[in-house]
């Protein structure tokens, strides 16, 4: 039965006219309270029109149609995750020098039997807790409590699982003066120096530094259909054209998808998501992203410290190194 309740992007508007239809029918139907054996290869026919169209329109979506499905509400968010993939699972809260930050959310729990610490943005899924997680958008407390966290999984031997889904660190008055962009920089550089595997996956936005400050891992993965990029494509239209109206321009030029990405090899995998989004099947996602995860956790595992940070140091030197090179 199609879901009367889904939110549906604008590009996605001849999908929600036929999904308005077969529910239209269906609640005719059931209204009339007949079986109608023309009313059921109606609603069938209709359902594989849509279903076809969806799969056609995901197979072509643009920078900016995917920057909309990275930002769908209804996509996982960190929690989903949690909920899906960690047992046990027990929150450590605070920096230990200011306060708590609920932008970030993280903490000890088990990754398919292994032991793990685990964190990552969580944005929230209605207004409330959308207002206490500040739209995922983490203040340097934020920042700091990741970098404790991962002192905590070096101490221990603990590997670090990290989910990204951030617009980009927050902007305030505030947390400009608690040190920002300093809170950020030592985030990136504990991730770094870290002596047990860190992986990554961004699962929605990854936006500019707040991004990264969780993300300078071993491996970096995305969505298929998720976004990583040094800015907003908004902010980089009214930066450059001062025309927020340019967006799509902006997202098309910036190449932050994951398809644009991993040809740059700036990221390591690909998970693919289930036609029409990760909002249209949370659980197959979320098993998705944990089958990609043990895989490439699988094969860190034992390796000493100081081959995962050479490791990792060689992953980010050579970002870009292999574009400056000579054509044969």
């Amino acid at each position: 039965m199609s879901n009367p309740t889904r939110t549906y992007l604008d590009f996605e508007r001849p999908i929600a006219e036929l999904d308005a239809k077969i529910e239209e029918l269906q609640s005719v139907s059931e209204r009339n309270g007949e079986d109608a054996p023309d009313v059921a290869d109606e609603v069938a026919k209709l359902r594989q029109k849509s279903a076809t169209q969806l799969k056609n329109l995901y197979a072509k979506l643009d920078p900016w149609q995917k920057t909309m499905v990275a930002r769908h509400p209804e996509r996982p968010h960190l929690k989903d995750f949690l909920a899906g993939l960690i047992t046990d699972f027990e929150e450590l809260s605070g920096d230990r020098r200011f306060s708590e930050d609920h932008a970030i959310v993280g903490g000890l729990g088990r990754f398919r039997g292994r032991a793990v610490v685990v964190m990552g943005h969580e944005k929230g899924h209605d207004t409330q807790t959308r207002l206490k997680h500040n739209f995922g958008m983490a203040r340097p407390e934020g920042y700091r409590k990741a970098a404790r966290l991962m002192d905590l999984a070096d101490k221990f031997g603990l590997p670090v699982l990290t989910f990204v889904d951030t617009a980009g660190a927050y902007p305030g008055v505030g947390a400009e003066e608690r040190g920002q962009s300093e809170a950020i920089a030592r985030s990136t550089e504990r991730c770094l120096t870290l002596g047990t595997p860190i992986i990554s996956v961004i699962t929605g936005e990854g936006g500019s530094g707040g991004a990264v400050a969780l993300a300078s891992a071993n491996t970096v993965m995305m969505l298929e259909h998720s976004i990583y990029s040094v800015i907003s494509p908004e902010g980089c239209a009214s930066i450059l054209w001062r025309d927020g109206a340019k967006a799509r321009d902006a997202a098309i030029a910036m190449k932050i998808t994951a398809q644009d990405l991993i040809g740059l090899k700036i990221i390591d995998k690909i998970i693919p998501e289930p036609v029409g989004g990760a909002h249209r099947d949370r659980d197959a996602t979320i098993k998705a992203v944990g089958d990609a995860m043990e895989e490439n956790l699988s094969s860190l595992e034992g390796l000493d410290p100081a081959t995962l940070r050479r490791k990792r140091r060689e992953r980010f030197l050579a970002i870009g190194r292999s574009l400056m090179e000579p054509a044969a």
